[in-house]
């Protein structure tokens, strides 16, 4: 009895130090992962004033040509559909201090006719008299 006791104890030592050792390796590890970088804005592609849609289904985005205002940044813009169909639209992105310019990102877009609206991964970048936009 007295050596199950032992054998118990010697077991449920080493379990825990298992465990504690397991979570200082995991801690540690955390802290070695880098932080996910942020993009050099500078190296993105000139902005196009048309692009194919990030939305895909052969949709061109034409007149977009974003200008900063304050806080926000904003562009009307067409949404031409693979019949020839021309929509109307608004874009308006939060303005957000980067890398020496300005960051147009949070993308928001809705149609000037009807109800349509929804978010755009796109982002515009402005520095030095530069318009640069990803993702092209």
């Amino acid at each position: 009895m007295r050596g199950d006791r032992a054998l118990v104890r010697t077991v449920m030592a080493r379990l825990c130090w298992g465990r504690i050792l397991g979570i200082g390796i995991l801690a540690v590890t955390a802290q070695a992962q880098p932080a996910a970088e942020t993009p050099d804005y500078g190296t993105w592609p000139l902005h196009q004033r048309q692009f194919g849609s990030t939305g895909g289904g052969g949709v061109i985005i034409g007149e977009y040509d974003p200008v900063v205002r304050g806080a926000l940044c904003t562009t009307d813009f067409t949404a031409t559909l693979a019949d020839g169909t021309v929509l109307r639209n608004r874009a308006e992105f939060d303005a957000v201090p980067a890398q020496g310019g300005v960051l147009c990102t949070n993308g928001r877009w809705r149609a000037l006719e009807g109800e349509a609206a929804g978010t755009t991964p796109y982002q515009v970048f402005f520095r030095d008299g530069v318009v640069r936009g990803w993702p092209q």
